[in-house]
């Protein structure tokens, strides 16, 4: 899918679902790293993860879309278009949109690349890393306790 098609389809999405136009630009941004797409309030531009099409599909983008839409036309009404806003809650009912996007596979393939647990002595939390740490430069961040090696996964 090009950028010209994106466009289109955030355009039919505007019309149909919230029956305004979609008067700015949408584009592909393949530096967006952990979220599927983003309202830009200086230039009412939408940017959309293109991952989130070639690894999950249609559907799921078009969900990114609706969201996004979300924020645009309520803050061009001058309403609540934060994620926390009721109106914004309420239109993402209206529309079938969805409040988060689905996790990638290469995300999760990323989160489950733990290699080493350490642990709080006094309440023992557990931290676990990708990459080695030294227990003397750390204290607990619930606690302030001495966190000790507990694991390695390798």
């Amino acid at each position: 899918m090009t950028d010209e098609e994106l466009q289109a389809l955030v355009e039919d999405i505007s019309i149909n679902q919230f029956h305004r136009p979609f008067l700015h630009k949408a584009s592909f941004n393949a530096r967006l790293r952990t979220t599927g797409g983003r309202y830009l309030l200086s230039s009412h531009n939408i940017e959309i993860n293109r991952k989130y099409l070639d690894e999950i599909g249609m559907q799921e983008l078009v969900g990114i879309i609706k969201h996004e839409l979300c924020h645009y036309h309520l803050h061009l009404l001058g309403r609540g278009y934060k994620h926390g806003d009721a109106d914004f809650k309420r239109l993402l009912l209206e529309t079938d949109s969805p409040r988060y996007c689905s996790v990638l596979n290469s995300t999760k393939a990323a989160v489950q690349a733990v290699k080493w647990v350490y642990e709080c002595q006094s309440c023992r939390m557990e931290y676990k890393r990708k990459r080695r740490m030294d227990t003397k430069k750390y204290v607990c961040g619930k606690c302030r306790g001495k966190i000790i090696f507990k694991k390695s996964l390798t």
